[in-house]
């Protein structure tokens, strides 16, 4: 009771920081929105241009981070808990990677954009995930295999990338650095609703999900014992992993880091032996969004994609990471 207490204690506070940057996010820029203004319009008071500024072209970006943070949180804390491992993450062992591929092939050599893209970067991601967990098996899924031929998936990927990039016209270049760094500049309502619709479906069947994963977190024949069929649950929750983290990179790009650094934050907070997968999503939401408003404002006159923001704040926990894991021998 403690520990769910304490949960929903900082799952509170931390929609209360989300709400709150939503706020700065909504206001700040060269059409300052005031809170009045923004009361009025939640009352259906404001003018056709404050209408215009917040719901067309603020609103959708602030979403789109808030739900492709939320994704990437909630499918790094999955990975990780599936593979009992730190460094477990979509970005780590190439599925992001692969999307980030699909992306690039696609708005270089196919041409396509929109909804085809968008699902061309799943594909993608699905992609390289498959061919993870084949290389993997060996009469099951061990962690530090799972990791090893991710990290072999997301070299591949990589070179894909560098290599298409090195044949094509600068302008077609320029467009496909989305596939590289992350960037919300392709937010809009069109490319939002889709990714708010896959991401309610996942939560959905992550519910059903959870109890498995509960259940695995204990070790694999604890797991059987109490009736789980640990390979298939596994195969299930890896599959909603791949398929959230697919889903936001389909929308924004890889955006680095934010899957890696989410869960261990939440579960830091919540306090250990928790699942934390809310509080691991709605970390991932914060950070996004908090980087996409550093990316925008910091520097006058200068937008940057926002994975270079989260590539800031991750690296150096990236590295202190394996540092640590290298010491206590805990990293696979």
């Amino acid at each position: 009771m403690r520990g769910n207490r304490r949960e929903l204690g900082v799952t509170l506070v931390l929609l209360v920081v989300l709400l709150g940057l939503m706020v700065l996010g909504v206001s700040m820029g060269r059409a300052s929105v005031s809170l009045p203004e923004l009361a009025d319009l939640l009352t259906g008071r404001a003018d056709q241009v404050t209408r215009f500024v917040v719901v067309e072209l603020r609103l959708p970006r602030l979403l789109t981070a808030v739900a492709a943070g939320a994704c990437l949180g909630l499918s790094g804390a999955l990975l990780q808990s599936i593979v009992r491992n730190p460094l477990a993450s979509p970005d780590i062992i190439g599925i992001t990677h692969g999307a980030s591929a699909a992306g690039v092939i696609g708005v270089v050599y196919l041409g396509i954009s929109g909804l085809a893209l968008t699902g061309l970067v799943s594909l993608g991601g699905v992609g390289a995930a498959v061919a993870i967990y084949l290389l993997a098996w060996r009469r099951g899924v061990v962690g530090y295999r799972l990791l090893l031929a991710g990290i072999g998936v997301a070299a591949l990927a990589t070179s894909v990338v560098s290599w298409v990039l090195t044949q094509t016209d600068v302008r077609d270049a320029t467009v496909a650095l989305t596939w590289i760094t992350g960037s919300l500049a392709r937010a809009d309502w069109p490319t939002l609703n889709p990714l708010l619709i896959c991401a309610g479906g996942l939560v959905v069947l992550l519910a059903v999900l959870s109890p498995r994963l509960r259940s695995l977190e204990l070790g694999d024949d604890p797991a059987a014992a109490l009736g789980v069929s640990v390979e298939r649950s596994r195969l299930w929750l890896l599959l909603a992993s791949v398929a959230l983290a697919s889903a936001a990179v389909a929308v924004t790009g890889p955006v680095a880091f934010v899957a890696l650094v989410s869960a261990p934050i939440a579960r830091r907070t919540v306090g250990a032996g928790r699942l934390a997968l809310v509080p691991a999503a709605l970390v991932g939401a914060v950070i996004m969004l908090a980087s996409d408003l550093i990316a925008q404002f910091t520097i006058p006159e200068t937008t940057l994609p926002v994975g270079v923001v989260t590539g800031v704040v991750g690296a150096p926990y990236l590295l202190w990471l394996l540092m640590r894991t290298n010491r206590s021998g805990a990293g696979g």
